[in-house]
């Protein structure tokens, strides 16, 4: 592993209250969460975590539930400006909302999601998904998306040579991760929500991500902004740091940081759409 540079101290402010550091890569701009934990699924253990329930008790809840509606038809659509291909591999499918959409798309869809709680909740709105990739074979399918997946596997190496594995010539990748150079991270430090430590194990810049799939035999085709991002992190970033939730300051922060992105391309969370060499 590459010698690492201190970057930032982190704490988790779902589960544990633990704090973690985050430090530099030295051969990519890709920040890693130093120490990770034995023993990484107790951190998910809370009923707080969204992506593994379908929960709509709280506001914050309902805003996520909201916007993700809307979303899953744009990424649906970005998808097809880049790929006919209709067989779709979602990694980290939580509880099968993005497949269900693929499927009334005519997709043929395909899963995994290693969380038992989120694969029962999947499989009652009828979408089977698998626990890991040792289910599939290699060339299999013409698209494979992470939505918020990449940034929480230990593994990267043996990722991204998967995903080699699992897509057809030319296949694509589309990946979603927060950025750690937009202006809410920079704003919030380290009560920035998408750090997420120890659940995230890696933070991407624009340049890390990039350089890392292309040592991978991955091009990138295209990035698209995921606007909304920067509102819901603000929003879960200002009770991390004063321990309320103001929507109205979250929505300011929230809007600097897309207007200033204009001109920076430095958004929240950014989608990449890479290429199989």
């Amino acid at each position: 592993m590459p010698d690492k540079e201190f970057y930032l101290n982190c704490k988790d402010h779902l589960v544990s209250g633990e704090e973690f550091r985050l430090v530099m890569r030295s051969d990519f701009e890709i920040l890693q969460t130093l120490p990770v934990p034995k023993d990484l699924s107790i951190y998910y253990d809370s009923e707080n975590y969204i992506s593994h329930t379908d929960s709509k008790k709280s506001f914050t809840d309902k805003i996520y539930r909201g916007v993700k509606r809307y979303m899953l038809a744009e990424k649906l659509k970005w998808i097809s400006q880049v790929s006919s291909g209709k067989k779709i591999l979602d990694i980290g499918a939580g509880t099968g909302d993005f497949l269900i959409a693929a499927r009334n798309k005519n997709f043929k869809i395909s899963g995994i999601e290693p969380n038992a709680g989120a694969r029962k909740l999947a499989l009652e709105k009828g979408i089977k998904l698998q626990p890991d990739l040792s289910f599939f074979k290699g060339n299999s399918f013409n698209v494979i998306s992470m939505w918020h997946v990449l940034e929480h596997i230990p593994d990267l190496d043996f990722q991204l040579n998967e995903l080699y594995r699992l897509l057809e010539p030319n296949g694509i990748v589309v990946i979603a991760v927060p950025n750690f150079k937009s202006f809410d991270a920079k704003y919030y430090k380290e009560n920035w929500a998408a750090y997420d430590v120890p659940r995230h194990l890696w933070h991407f810049s624009q340049n890390g991500i990039s350089e890392l799939f292309m040592k991978y035999n991955f091009r990138k085709l295209q990035t698209k902004p995921l606007f909304f991002d920067s509102f819901y992190v603000s929003l879960l970033s200002e009770k991390n740091k004063n321990g309320n939730a103001s929507l109205i300051k979250a929505f300011n922060i929230g809007l600097k940081s897309n207007i200033k992105a204009r001109n920076t391309s430095e958004y929240s969370s950014l989608v990449y759409f890479f290429q199989k060499c």
